[in-house]
């Protein structure tokens, strides 16, 4: 059954892609199979090289390859180019310091003449989502191949042009045959992918139940696997929070992207003492963001990406207001073409509500008033996520403290969550195990061979 990319903000279809034969899918896994062996025989140098001129080639074709991020998700343009930028960014990264990351280690201590060395072990399955098209791939694929591990990426059915793009990106980049491929295949195809022998591992990036079963049949396999899943990061604005830096702030992590990320703030816990204050601060910026068409620089909230997106996120939100939470504007599908959503808030959000319980992935925020940072603290918590936080405060020795009891991947002061190529990236919880980026990340795909000998 052909794949087909749909522009989520006209709802048209833009472009219909042909699965490949079980006969393409076995010639796929033997060209990766047998390009690993030259592949990781290269000095680091050289797969250095490879790396940069994939820079380059992101860098020149920003804006062909933004637009098509654009096109199939709906992620406004300048966002669209923000993110191939970083793609181009994370390839620098792995390029300029993959050498020092998998040099190998004479550990303080151990027997005179032991080394641990980081080997490359094969073919890496990428399971990739659709809300950022290139940066997921790249965030998993400079590492991997920085490694010597060949790349295999099983996009998600939605950005089908985004796929092609990237494989088309290596072979102009001049990398060899085989390193990186991609499959269009269904999710139907992945258990037979990751039973297949000549598959070492497996990364995904998506949602928790996906997660569950990817990891499922990875385990079953005795396959390593590194896992990013879903998120309803907390952001926690104390009593002696900039209110002006933390609405903000909060405004623009929550609908970043539309408000799909997993890293986009969705729970805003508010202690009472400044509850109001922050409110009409945090209203007044949501409300003056500008929803409309992504292809327009001036646009900062696009459509969500697929209608079945929309319809559950509206589900979520009639369900939290039928429980007792109050809307305070928005809440409802925007007229016309496309699957948009209005920018939308929510107060009075309590457990038992989707808002508190669940991932809201879109323009939907969920305010919690506590009574103080120690209730702060369990409500950010009480969440079965554990991906990213923040904390805000004047004080930056209290959100320091704070921000060492909150139980999740990553948290940031006085800012949003982001990712950084040289800083580990991963949550705990539902949220996900492992850990891309930084040198973490290179060594999860790695054999980690302990060498002795006088």
């Amino acid at each position: 059954m052909p794949l087909q990319s749909i522009n989520p903000a006209t709802g048209r279809p833009i472009r219909s892609y042909p699965a490949p034969s079980a006969a393409a899918t076995e010639r796929a896994l033997a060209r990766g199979h047998g390009a690993f062996a030259a592949w990781r025989a290269l000095p680091i140098a050289r797969r250095a090289r490879h790396l940069r001129a994939l820079a380059r080639e992101l860098r020149r074709q920003s804006s062909a390859l933004s637009a098509l991020a654009t096109a199939e998700m709906g992620k406004p343009i300048a966002q669209s180019r923000a993110e191939v930028a970083k793609c181009a960014t994370v390839c620098e990264f792995y390029a300029a310091h993959g050498a020092r990351l998998l040099a190998d280690q004479h550990p303080e201590g151990s027997p005179k003449g032991s080394a641990v060395a980081f080997e490359p072990i094969g073919i890496v399955l990428a399971i990739m989502p659709w809300n950022f098209p290139f940066w997921q791939v790249f965030r998993a694929a400079a590492p991997a191949l920085a490694a010597g591990n060949t790349f295999l990426l099983k996009h998600a059915p939605n950005v089908p042009g985004s796929a092609r793009a990237i494989e088309a990106l290596f072979a102009k980049a001049g990398v060899p045959a085989g390193v990186f491929q991609s499959l269009l295949v269904p999710n139907a195809a992945v258990p037979q992918l990751i039973a297949d022998p000549r598959v070492r591992a497996v990364t995904l990036t998506g949602s928790t139940g996906a997660g569950r079963h990817v990891a499922a049949l990875a385990g079953s396999a005795m396959k390593k696997g590194v896992f990013e899943l879903g998120g309803s990061d907390a952001s926690l604005i104390l009593a002696d929070a900039d209110l002006d830096l933390a609405a903000e702030t909060c405004a623009g992590s929550r609908l970043i992207n539309s408000g799909q990320s997993c890293v986009c703030a969705k729970r805003f816990i508010v202690v009472a003492s400044v509850r109001r204050a922050f409110e009409e601060k945090f209203s007044a910026r949501l409300q003056a963001r500008t929803v409309g068409d992504p292809r327009q620089e001036e646009t900062q909230v696009g459509p969500l990406a697929r209608a079945d997106l929309r319809d559950n996120l509206h589900r979520q939100v009639l369900a939290s207001v039928k429980a007792g939470a109050t809307l305070v504007f928005g809440g409802h599908p925007l007229p016309g073409p496309g699957y948009f959503y209005a920018p939308t808030l929510l107060t009075g959000v309590k457990p038992g509500m989707p808002a508190y319980d669940e991932e809201l992935f879109g323009p939907v925020a969920a305010l919690i008033e506590v009574r103080d940072e120690a209730a702060a603290i369990a409500t950010a918590n009480d969440s079965p996520y554990g991906l990213g936080a923040s904390v805000y405060s004047k004080n930056l020795k209290r959100a320091r403290r704070v921000a060492a009891q909150i139980e999740a991947g990553a948290v940031f002061i006085n800012d949003f969550v982001k990712s950084d190529p040289s800083l580990p990236f991963g949550g705990v919880k539902l949220s996900g195990h492992g850990r891309e980026l930084g040198a973490y990340g290179i060594h999860e795909f790695v054999n980690i061979k302990t060498i002795c000998g006088a």
